[in-house]
């Protein structure tokens, strides 16, 4: 559908923002997906960590507002919530014991579940303040690229050699 995006730089540069947006996928995926369709490392790596944190500070500061508004106006969401608030309080038991490392580690492990998303919703259940949560995100998600940068140029080297 969108694949003649992928046919120029400007194009995959948006891809690949728009790819590190999406929760799960993170930059964790869009690093990857950029680097197979032809953007170079260098470009690839600092458009996803911005794609990744854009939604960091809105889910921060909106989200409670918004599970609540979705309670009232569309109920038959409602388990669609609890599953996220149970998911995010199931995993701030490593958060809430030492706030900023714990939540730096979580974001910083490049597995799904894990990462910007996930870290700004228990760092909005736990009440974390945006001043002090915000940090430790960018700081997991540097670590995460660096992890997945990694991951990818091996991969790269491995199949093309």
């Amino acid at each position: 559908m969108f694949a003649f995006l992928w046919n120029n730089l400007w194009g995959q540069m948006l891809m690949t923002l728009l790819i590190s947006m999406v929760p799960i996928i993170e930059l964790r995926g869009a690093i990857p997906i950029a680097v197979g369709a032809g953007l170079p490392f260098y470009i690839a790596i600092p458009i996803a960590v911005i794609g990744n944190l854009l939604p960091v500070p809105f889910i921060i500061m909106f989200i409670k507002r918004i599970f609540a508004w979705i309670r009232r106006q569309l109920p038959k969401l409602n388990s669609m919530v609890d599953k996220l608030e149970a998911r995010a309080q199931g995993k701030s038991e490593t958060v809430q014991k030492s706030a900023f490392w714990g939540l730096f580690i979580f974001v910083a492990i490049p597995l799904p579940g894990t990462g910007a998303w996930t870290g700004a919703l228990i760092a909005a259940m736990l009440d974390m303040r945006l001043k002090k949560a915000f940090p430790a995100i960018v700081a997991g998600v540097l670590t995460a690229g660096a992890i997945v940068t990694i991951v990818t140029a091996l991969g790269v080297d491995i199949f093309i050699k």
